[in-house]
Order: structure tokens, then C-alpha cells, then sequence
């Protein structure tokens, strides 16, 4: 009891004394530790230092880029088909899990690829429970629990539940934690950025400050094309001293350079008409009067008639007519009578009830003239620039939203957001939309709204840790035991809206992939060490040795989970691509994309390889172990010379086979 009590109570006199230390000074406090050099500096003390240089770090920063360029073993993702939606035409993903381990598995498929990223990450606030484990250094035992595998291979409910921790203001490491998390993951994405790409980022006072100094370290300052506020609600009586109402929205380019200017200013409900024939066919527009009277000028080719569909003439409203030079006050066209003849499929002639111009007779006339304004032509042309305090999409508009399709969600962020953004950025109709913290899925929902707006086919990628929901909440109770359910739900029902209030020809499926173990044995590295332990303790390995015990495949090992599992490690195509079973020619050898072909049968024989080699692709995988016998390496020469016959009579382009 004494040694408690004492204990108790010399923690408590360092407590204290922390805080006087803090109140006189501030500054030698890095993330809640006492920076002693600067202690000294503070007190006068100054050491010699050869070299200074501006930099930002913290504890972990080496950790989180070692973590950054580090590649990863032992995990895949699984396709799943029976939660996924229009599986056969969709090239949308929907992935479940850690997204630095994500992000690491796509680096390949999608480096150079994503026009814009949207994210809305923790903010930091000193309540934020974290479910990130960055540690690469396990085992696949490790991994599997980690990733919520159990031994049968089925995904138990307390996904990462033992490595959710509090990151509150108290610890150690409050800041550090937190930079280190999004440091690695921000890495990797500006990877994925094009070159003309763009990425906003979401952020409160909290972070705002040591985000933006790591954005500027990952992306270059150059590439910081600003920081817009954003009101988030009308009112609020929280905070002790502001009460806070708005955000920040933290944007960067990959290339400056490359990236396109921002478009604002844009009356977008005005352009209320839809073309419906010609080469314009579905493009948005308005009708603008041709003739407007506070145009002045004494232009005689702005000022001639125009003949109306009963064979009535019109003119603007004045004193002179053609050929006579018009006086100053006269009512003139906006176009001259040269522009008017080579648009003239601009030009619409409407009857009306009143109209500003007068016919052949000086009467009032009942037609009148407009010129199609094309929102699309507005856009291009445009120089206007957005304004850096957005005002007009409040969280209450996120909460209406699920709430419309009977989602219990808090804090979604509203589509009219990211629509925005989108449309400001313009993003192109056949763009790449990525968002590794997706939530309950806004910016997919987003994507299929802009699309329905614009006919575009614009893809998104959704990636999301499968974190718990609360028990206490009204989606637990509801049914959604993670917030990936509440994601694939919302992405399903909002798709249905849209199409049901547009009825517009869009992609509204996706595909749902999730982290899972790998299906290759020799991604495993605890597989490769026994096979070596083997070796060493018994020598080499026979054929017969071989058979029992290195297997490609892990036991049950789905073909198609392997497939993309390919497409993942070993060439760089979309997880979208089309993926057909050449039944031709064998029960396990598939088509990806027409590209590539990957042969998964256990034995290849002569007449595999006849009937491979009259078939088109880029690249070609086998097992290795699929060569099997005696005859392995005369089916090996076999394979590449009719490959090689293949390139030199046919004028093909070169053939490249792997073995795997």
C-alpha cells in the first residue's frame, strides 16, 4: 500500500511540473514529449550544428516511407459475385480492407491512372479510433487474423478488432500517429495519380497544418493549387472559444502543368434543354435571345432581317433598315449576318406572345430569334474560376441523402460535394474516380449521378476498411455490423434512384473484392521457408516429392480468385476487364480482356499448346509445374517455337510467355 501511495504520489509531482514546464515553455513539446535540445535551446543553451536544413518530422516518419515503397506479400484480394451487382458489364470495384494494403495490391494495375481521388480521412480529433495496422512484418498466421480470416476461410464479424486503438490528445505519439498513417497511404496515391490528375482532401483545424506540410513533401509544393473552406453547417454552439462551421479542402495535381484550370461560374440548371438529334445528340443547352437591347454599336452586318417560318421577315427595333447604316440606338443582332450563315444550326425561330422585334409591316412581330447555347461549349471556353469558400454544400444535405434511402449514417459527406468537385476539375466522361476512406460510399453515388447528368462512364474504386459499428447505433441495430455493408448498400440503392428519376443508360454495378490470403503458395513466405527447410534436411526435391508438396495453389483455391490475383502481381491490367473461359481449348485457361491468357491446367499438353498458339494475346501465363514429366522441356521448346512461328510468318508482335 505505501509503495502505491508513493508511486502515486511522485506521479503526480512530475505531472505538475510537466505542466509548469509546458505553461513557460510551450515550444519544447513535440507531440506530448520534452524535446530536450530545445529545452536547451531555450534556456540559452546552444549546440554547434554543421548543417541545418527545413524539413518536418516526426517519430515513425522513416517507418511510414519505408512503409510506403515496401512491397507486400502473403495477402490478395477475393472477388465476390454474389454481393456484387451487373457483374458481368460493370467496370466499377468496391474493395474491402486495410487501404494501405489495398492501395499497395492496385499500385501495379492503376499507377498513372486515376484522374481524381477524393478523400475524407480521420480527422484527428483526440477521439478517433484508428484500425490501421501498418506492420508488414508478420506472418501469414498474423496477416490472416489480422484481416478477420478464420480457419475454414470464413470472414468472421470482428474484422482488425484487436488493433483498434484511441488516438487521444493524451498519448505520446497524438500527432505522429496520425501523420504516419496518412504519410504512406498519400504516397502510394500520388502514384496512382495521371499526370493530368487531382486529388482533394478533406480536413479541419485539427491536422489541416502538418497535412498540408506532408502533401507539400509527396507532392511537391509546386503541385498545391489551393485550400478552399467549406461550410459545413449553418449553425453550431460547440467550441469553447469559435464555434466551429467549417472545413478545408486541401487540393493538389500530380503535374501542375498538366492539370486542367478549374471552371466556375456556371449557371448549370439553365442549361435545361437536351439536343436531340445531329452530332450534338444529348448535349445540354440553353436558349439565348439573338437580339438583346443593350447591345450598341453601328455595325450594319449586325443589323439585317431574318425570314421566319411563314415567310414573315424580322428585324430588332429601330429607325434604319438594310442596306442603311444603322444609327446609333438601332437594335442589332449579336451575331453578324456571316456568323448567322455558318451557324444557322444554332439558330431557333419561335413563335411567342410577345416579342421585342418588329416585321417587314414596322408591327410588332410574333416570332422571335435564339441561338443555342451549348453548357458543354460554356465549359470549355470558360476562364471563370471557382470560388475558394464553398457555401452551398452543407453535412446536412449528406444526412438527408441516406436518409432518402433509408441509411442510418452519420456524418456522410453530401454528393453535391463531390459532384462539384468533380465538374470544377473537369473530370473526363471515361475518368477514373478513387476514394480509399469511402464511408458509407458518397463519392460512387456522386460518380453515378454525374454520369446520369452527362451520359459520361466515369468508373470509381471505393475502398474501405470493414470497421464495426457500434452496437449502440441506429445502423447496428438496423443491420449493418461494418461500415462496409452500409457502403455496398447505399452503392445498390442509390444506383436504383438514380436510374428510376433519370432513367438514364449508365453503369450502376460494381464489383466487390476483399482482402484476403493469398492464393499462390509462393507469395507465402512461411511457404517458401519450409519448402527450403525440407530441402536442407533431405536434400533435393524429386518429382514425386515435388507433387506432395509444392503446390502452386492454396487447397480450394478458387480459379477465379487466382486469375485476378495474376492480374494483381504480374501485369498491369484493370481488376475491371473482362475475363472469359477459353473452353476451347481447355477447362481452366482464361481470357483476360482479349489481352492476356493464363493457363491454369494442371498438365499442358502438345494439343494445348496448337491450339494457344492460333489464339491472339499480348502475354501468356502457365504454371510452371504444369510441364510435368520427361517431356517437360520438349513441350517447353515446343510452346515457344510455335510462338516464334507464330511472330515471324503472321507479322505478330512479340510474344511474351511466363511461368508462375
Amino acid at each position: 500500500m505505501g509503495q502505491k501511495f508513493i508511486s502515486k504520489e511522485i506521479e503526480g509531482i512530475k505531472e505538475s511540473n510537466l505542466e509548469k514546464l509546458k505553461l513557460l515553455f510551450p515550444s519544447v513539446f513535440k507531440d506530448g514529449q520534452v524535446d530536450f535540445e530545445e529545452l536547451k535551446n531555450q534556456l540559452g543553451i546552444f549546440e554547434e550544428v554543421e548543417q541545418e536544413k527545413y524539413e518536418f518530422n516526426w517519430v515513425g516518419k522513416q517507418e511510414a516511407k519505408q512503409n510506403a515503397i515496401s512491397t507486400i506479400s502473403g495477402v490478395t484480394i477475393k472477388y465476390y459475385p454474389e454481393e456484387s451487382k451487373n457483374n458481368d458489364t460493370t467496370e466499377n470495384l468496391y474493395i474491402e480492407g486495410d487501404n494501405l494494403k489495398v492501395l499497395k495490391l492496385l499500385r501495379n494495375n492503376y499507377a498513372n491512372k486515376i484522374k481524381m481521388i477524393y478523400i475524407d480521412p480521420p480527422y484527428n480529433t483526440g477521439n478517433d479510433t484508428f484500425v490501421y495496422p501498418d506492420s508488414f512484418k508478420k506472418s501469414d498466421k498474423e496477416i490472416k487474423e489480422d484481416i478477420g480470416i478464420t480457419n475454414d476461410g470464413e470472414k468472421v464479424i470482428n474484422v482488425l478488432k484487436d488493433n483498434m486503438y484511441k488516438n487521444t490528445k493524451d498519448s505520446n505519439k497524438y500527432h505522429s500517429t496520425w501523420l504516419s498513417m496518412m504519410y504512406s497511404r498519400l504516397k502510394i496515391a500520388q502514384e496512382l495519380l495521371a499526370e493530368d490528375g487531382v486529388i482533394f482532401i478533406s480536413i479541419d483545424d485539427n491536422e489541416q497544418e502538418n497535412l498540408k506540410k506532408i502533401c507539400n513533401e509527396i507532392f511537391g509544393e509546386e503541385n498545391f493549387i489551393g485550400c478552399a473552406g467549406r461550410i459545413t453547417k449553418k449553425s453550431n454552439n460547440k467550441g469553447d472559444f469559435w464555434a466551429p462551421n467549417f472545413d478545408y479542402i486541401l487540393t493538389y495535381t500530380k503535374v501542375r502543368e498538366c492539370a486542367n484550370p478549374f471552371l466556375g461560374g456556371t449557371n448549370e440548371k439553365a442549361y435545361n434543354l437536351i439536343e436531340t438529334e445531329g452530332k450534338r445528340k444529348g448535349e445540354r443547352y440553353q436558349l439565348v435571345r439573338l437580339y438583346m437591347s443593350t447591345l450598341q454599336n453601328r455595325n450594319p452586318e449586325q443589323r439585317f432581317w431574318i425570314d421566319c417560318p411563314d415567310g414573315s421577315k424580322i428585324i430588332p427595333p429601330g429607325t434604319t433598315f438594310p442596306p442603311e447604316r444603322p444609327n446609333l440606338g438601332d437594335g442589332i443582332w449579336r451575331w453578324t449576318r456571316k456568323k448567322f450563315e455558318e451557324e444557322k444550326d444554332k439558330i431557333v425561330i419561335k413563335e411567342v406572345q410577345s416579342s421585342n422585334l418588329i416585321n417587314e409591316n414596322f408591327e410588332p412581330a410574333k416570332w422571335n430569334v435564339y441561338t443555342k447555347t451549348y453548357l458543354n461549349d460554356v465549359i470549355n471556353n470558360s476562364t471563370a474560376k471557382p470560388n475558394s469558400f464553398i457555401e452551398d454544400h452543407i453535412n446536412q444535405i449528406g444526412s438527408h441523402e441516406l436518409r432518402n434511402l433509408d441509411i442510418p449514417f452519420d456524418y456522410s459527406k453530401p454528393t453535391t460535394l463531390i459532384k462539384y468537385l468533380m465538374k470544377i476539375a473537369k473530370i473526363d466522361k471515361d475518368a477514373i474516380v478513387m476514394d480509399f476512406f469511402s464511408g458509407s460510399a458518397t463519392t460512387a453515388d456522386a460518380v453515378f449521378q454525374l454520369n446520369a447528368e452527362d451520359n459520361g462512364n466515369r468508373k470509381f474504386i471505393m475502398v474501405q476498411i470493414p470497421e464495426l459499428c457500434d452496437e449502440n447505433s441506429e445502423a447496428y441495430k438496423a443491420g449493418y455490423k461494418n461500415i462496409c455493408e452500409i457502403g455496398k448498400e447505399r452503392i445498390r440503392r442509390a444506383g436504383d434512384k438514380v436510374k428510376k428519376e433519370t432513367n438514364a443508360e449508365i453503369d450502376y454495378g460494381f464489383k466487390v473484392f476483399k482482402l484476403d490470403e493469398t492464393n499462390i503458395n509462393w507469395e507465402k513466405e512461411e511457404y517458401k521457408k519450409n519448402i527450403d527447410d525440407y530441402i536442407l534436411r533431405n536434400g533435393f526435391i524429386d518429382e514425386k516429392q515435388r507433387e506432395s508438396l509444392m503446390k502452386d495453389f492454396v487447397d480450394g483455391a478458387k480459379d477465379i480468385d487466382i486469375v485476378y490475383e495474376i492480374l494483381l502481381r504480374y501485369y498491369g491490367m484493370p481488376l475491371s476487364a473482362k475475363i472469359e473461359k477459353l473452353t476451347d481449348i481447355g477447362e481452366r485457361v482464361y481470357s483476360v480482356g482479349g489481352v492476356i491468357i493464363i493457363c491454369l491446367e494442371d498438365i499442358v499438353t502438345n494439343e494445348i499448346i496448337d491450339k494457344l498458339s492460333n489464339t491472339n494475346f499480348a502475354k501468356l501465363y502457365f504454371r510452371d509445374s504444369s510441364f510435368k514429366g520427361e517431356n517437360s522441356l520438349e513441350l517447353k521448346q515446343n510452346l515457344m517455337t510455335r510462338l516464334n512461328l507464330k511472330k515471324e510468318y503472321k507479322d505478330e508482335k512479340t510474344y511474351k510467355v511466363e511461368f508462375i
